[in-house]
C-alpha cells in the first residue's frame, strides 16, 4: 500500500513541478459571495488541516485524560527524560510530522489547499519571557517551517491558509485547542497578548504579501470565551462579542498596512460559530468561516451560514470539520459542495483511525501512557527516550497507516454510489478473503450497517460509535483487533457486506465462513449478483468472541469474471473473520469446529 502511495505521490510531484508556472491561478480574492482567482474563476477549496504538527492536542497523542495541553505534555515528558532530550524529541517531531511527501500525497489524493494550525510560540516568545517588556522577539523556527510548507504547496498548485490555532495567552476556555495555561492571563485578559497577536499577523503578512499561493489568513481559530457572562464559558450565548470584533479589526488593519491582496478569514465566538455582534464585515476581502462537528448533514444544519452569506454578500467557508465516520464525511462534503461552499478537514494524521493517515503507537510509547494513567510501572529515562524518538519517527508518512477508505469517502463517494474493491480478490479453490476487506463505497451500496456516524450534537447525546472497535476502517462496520488479525464484530440482523470477486471459471464453490458469537448467535446467507446464492445457515453461540467455528455454505454458483458477493446477517448478532472458497466436491457437512 505504501509503495503505491509513494508512486502516486512521485507522479503528482512530477506533474505539478512541470506545470506550476503554466497553471498559476494568482491570488485568491472574494467576489460577492464567491472565492475566485485572478482570472475570475470560482475556486472551491478542498483542504486538509495540519493539526498535531506545530500544536499537539492531547487527544491526538492519546494523553487527553492526563495531559490535554501541549505544555502539560511537554512537562510530563521532561520529567521522564530531562530538558535536553525533550528538546530532541520535539525537534524530531517537527522535522518528521509534515514533510514534502505529505503535501505531495494530499495533492495526489485531490486536495487543493492546506490549513496550517500555527502555535505562536514557534514564531515569537511568550510575553512573560520577553527580555524587554512590550517588545517582540521573533523566532526563525516557525517562519522557516512556514516557508518550507508554502514551497511544497506552491510546487503542487495548492493554496496555503495560515491559521493562528494557538494565540498568545490562548483564546478560549477549551484549553487544549490553544495550549492555554489558565494560571496566566488569556488573550482576552492581557493587552500585551493582544498586541503581540496583532504584531505577529503584521509580521506574517509582511513576509508573505507577494505570495499568490498563500491563500488566506485565518486570524483567530475558534474563539470560545464568555465576554459578558463568565458562566457562558465558551461564548455560545454571547450577544455582543465586542472584544472579539475589535481585535479582529485591529489585526486586519495591521495586515492591510503591508498586504492589500490576501483574503482574511474571520471566525465567530463559540468555536467559530457565534457571529452575533461581529458582523457586518469591515474589509471587502473577507471570508466567514464556520466549524461543523457531530451534527446532522441536512440543509437546516447550514442554512444560517447561507443566510449570512446572502445578507452580507460574503463567502462562507467550512474552515474545520471531521472527526467522524466515512458516512458523515461523504454526507457533509456533498451538503456543502452543492451549496457552493468549500471545506477543510481535520486532521491529516493522528494516533487514530478516522483520518487519511494513522500514526502507529509504539509499544514503548504505550508503556509511557500506561505509566501516566497508573496502569503500569515507570519506564527508565533511556526506555522513555527511545520510545518517544520512535514515536516521532512513526509520524513520517511512510511509517503511517494509509486509510484509503477515508480518502475515497471524501472524494469518489461524494460523486458516485458505485463501489470498487478494497482489495483485489482473485478467487479460486483455496482462496481466503478477510471479512474486513469488503468493497469501498457508501453505506447501502458497499455494505449496510445500522450505526454509521456520530450525531450527538443534533440528538443531544450520547456520543455514538460507528465502528465500535475503532480500528482498520472508518465505515459503519464494526471491526475489532483479534489474535489472528482484524475481524467484523457485532454483525447484526439486516446488515450485509459486499465483495467484488474475480473468478477464473464458472462453477460451484463451497464457502466456509469463520464465525463466532458469545450471545445467541444468528443466521447468515449469501447473495451473488443480486440473487440468493445460499439460504440462511445457523450461527450458533460458540462460547466466545474469538472461539471461531466454520459454517460451510455449499454449492454457491459463481460466474466467470466479475462476481458481486454479499454476506448478509439474517438474524441475531455474531462475528465474521474470513470467507474461504473450496471446490464444491469437498464434503457435505454444514459445520465444523476450528477453535483458536
Amino acid at each position: 500500500m505504501i509503495k503505491t502511495l509513494l508512486k502516486l505521490t512521485l507522479w503528482a510531484t512530477f506533474c505539478c513541478l512541470a506545470t506550476t508556472t503554466a497553471y498559476s491561478q494568482g491570488f485568491l480574492k472574494t467576489q460577492g459571495t464567491k472565492i475566485v482567482n485572478e482570472r475570475g474563476e470560482e475556486v472551491l477549496l478542498r483542504g486538509m488541516g495540519l493539526g498535531g504538527w506545530m500544536l499537539q492536542e492531547g487527544y491526538m497523542m492519546r494523553t487527553g485524560d492526563v495531559a490535554g495541553q501541549q505544555h502539560v505534555l511537554r512537562a510530563k515528558i521532561q520529567e521522564l527524560i530531562g530538558p535536553e532530550k525533550t528538546e530532541e524529541f520535539y525537534t524530531a517531531w517537527l522535522a518528521n510530522h509534515t514533510r514534502r511527501i505529505d503535501v505531495d500525497s494530499m495533492a495526489a489524493w485531490g486536495f487543493n489547499s492546506v490549513r496550517l494550525a500555527m502555535h505562536y510560540n514557534l514564531y515569537t516568545l511568550p510575553v512573560e519571557q520577553e527580555p524587554v517588556k512590550g517588545q517582540n522577539t521573533w523566532l526563525e523556527k516557525g517562519f522557516a517551517m512556514t516557508d518550507s510548507l508554502l514551497a511544497w504547496c506552491k510546487a503542487n498548485n495548492m493554496y496555503l491558509i495560515l491559521d493562528l490555532h494557538a494565540a498568545p495567552g490562548g483564546q478560549g476556555n477549551d484549553l487544549n485547542i490553544s495550549d492555554r495555561d489558565p494560571s496566566k492571563p488569556s488573550l482576552w485578559e492581557s493587552e500585551e497578548n493582544q498586541q503581540k497577536t496583532v504584531a505577529l499577523w503584521r509580521k506574517l503578512a509582511e513576509r508573505y504579501a507577494d505570495e499568490p499561493w498563500l491563500g488566506a489568513y485565518d486570524i483567530i481559530n475558534e474563539p470560545n470565551w464568555g465576554f459578558t457572562n463568565p458562566e457562558d464559558k465558551n461564548g455560545c450565548n454571547e450577544e455582543q462579542n465586542a472584544p472579539l470584533r475589535k481585535l479582529m479589526m485591529d489585526i486586519t488593519k495591521a495586515i492591510r498596512e503591508v498586504d492589500q491582496k490576501h483574503m482574511i478569514v474571520i471566525e465567530g465566538n463559540c468555536w467559530g460559530n457565534n457571529y452575533r455582534g461581529v458582523l457586518p464585515t469591515w474589509d471587502d476581502n473577507t471570508v466567514l468561516s464556520f466549524h461543523k462537528y457531530w451534527n446532522y448533514n441536512d440543509q437546516a444544519a447550514i442554512q444560517g451560514w447561507l443566510d449570512h452569506r446572502d445578507k452580507y454578500s460574503v463567502p462562507v467557508w467550512l474552515g474545520e470539520t471531521g472527526e467522524n465516520s466515512n458516512v458523515w464525511f461523504t454526507q457533509a462534503i456533498s451538503l456543502v459542495e452543492r451549496n457552493g461552499i468549500g471545506w477543510c478537514w481535520w486532521p491529516l494524521k493522528k494516533m487514530g483511525f478516522n483520518n487519511p493517515l494513522e500514526v502507529k503507537v509504539d509499544p514503548g510509547y504505550q508503556r509511557i501512557l500506561d505509566y501516566w494513567k497508573n496502569k503500569g510501572p515507570k519506564p527508565t529515562a533511556t526506555e522513555a527516550y527511545q520510545a518517544l524518538m520512535q514515536q516521532a519517527e512513526n509520524t513520517k508518512l511512510e511509517n503511517c497507516l494509509y486509510h484509503q477508505d477515508v480518502v475515497d469517502a471524501m472524494f469518489r463517494q461524494v460523486q458516485t454510489t458505485e463501489t470498487k474493491p478494497f482489495k483485489a480478490h482473485q478467487v479460486a479453490a483455496g482462496t481466503t478473503v478477510k471479512a474486513v476487506d469488503y468493497d469501498l463505497g457508501r453505506n447501502g451500496f458497499a455494505y449496510f450497517d445500522k450505526d454509521t456516524a456520530n450525531y450527538y450534537i443534533s440528538t443531544g447525546g450520547p456520543r455514538t460509535p460507528w465502528n465500535k472497535g475503532h480500528v482498520y476502517r472508518n465505515d459503519g462496520v464494526d471491526i475489532e483487533a483479534g489474535e489472528s488479525g482484524f475481524y467484523v464484530s457485532s454483525f447484526e440482523a439486516g446488515e450485509w457486506l459486499q465483495y467484488t470477486l474475480e473468478v477464473p471459471a464458472k462453477g460451484a464453490y463451497n464457502l466456509v465462513l469463520q464465525v463466532s458469537s458469545d450471545t445467541d448467535g444468528g443466521k447468515v446467507s449469501l447473495w451473488n449478483n443480486g440473487a440468493v446464492a445460499a439460504a440462511a445457515a445457523v450461527v450458533p453461540n460458540t462460547g466466545g468472541a474469538e472461539n471461531w467455528q466454520a459454517i460451510r455454505l455449499t454449492k454457491v454458483p459463481l460466474v466467470k469474471g466479475r462476481n458481486v458477493l454479499r454476506v448478509q446477517a439474517d438474524g441475531g448478532s455474531f462475528n465474521l473473520d474470513t470467507i474461504r472458497f473450496e471446490s464444491a466436491g469437498k464434503g457435505k457437512s454444514t459445520r465444523q469446529k476450528t477453535r483458536r
